[in-house]
């Protein structure tokens, strides 16, 4: 796993993460696009995703705590297997969050890219902090495949 941050063009703050997860390709896809499959490491209930160029997904965040936040945006980019862009609307925000995946194909593992630009050092970081969450639920989740 790594991670690296830098400055982006247009003042932003971006970060990577890099991991090589240990499943072929082809099940990372299904986990990320399948609705069943996401709510199960994603930390969501309600999902629906309609994972193609210009589809919609939504969901509900459950915090550890019990605290629910509803989340919905849309897929700016699909190429099966490869690569989502994915918007996410934020609450008073003028543009979506912006998330770009990109998958590599290594036979029995795949290779992940997480990216993000954000507004801010301290918005990056946090972004940041939940993706690496994300991805560890999607970790524990190949693994008990």
């Amino acid at each position: 796993m790594t991670g690296n941050h830098e400055a982006a063009a247009g003042d932003g703050f971006r970060y990577t993460i890099t991991r090589t997860l240990d499943a072929p390709v082809a099940d990372v896809w299904q986990a990320w696009t399948t609705a069943e499959r996401y709510a199960q490491w994603a930390g969501a209930k309600d999902v629906t995703l309609d994972a193609r160029t210009d589809g919609s997904w939504s969901g509900t965040v459950v915090l550890p705590d019990g605290r629910r936040f509803p989340i919905t945006g849309s897929y700016r980019e699909v190429v099966e297997n490869r690569r989502l862009v994915v918007a996410m609307d934020v609450p008073g925000g003028a543009e979506p969050a912006v998330m770009t995946v990109e998958l590599t194909d290594r036979g029995a593992c795949t290779d992940i890219v997480v990216s993000q630009t954000c507004d801010s050092a301290e918005e990056r970081d946090r972004t940041e902090a939940g993706s690496n969450m994300l991805l560890d639920g999607l970790t524990a989740h190949l693994a008990n495949r």
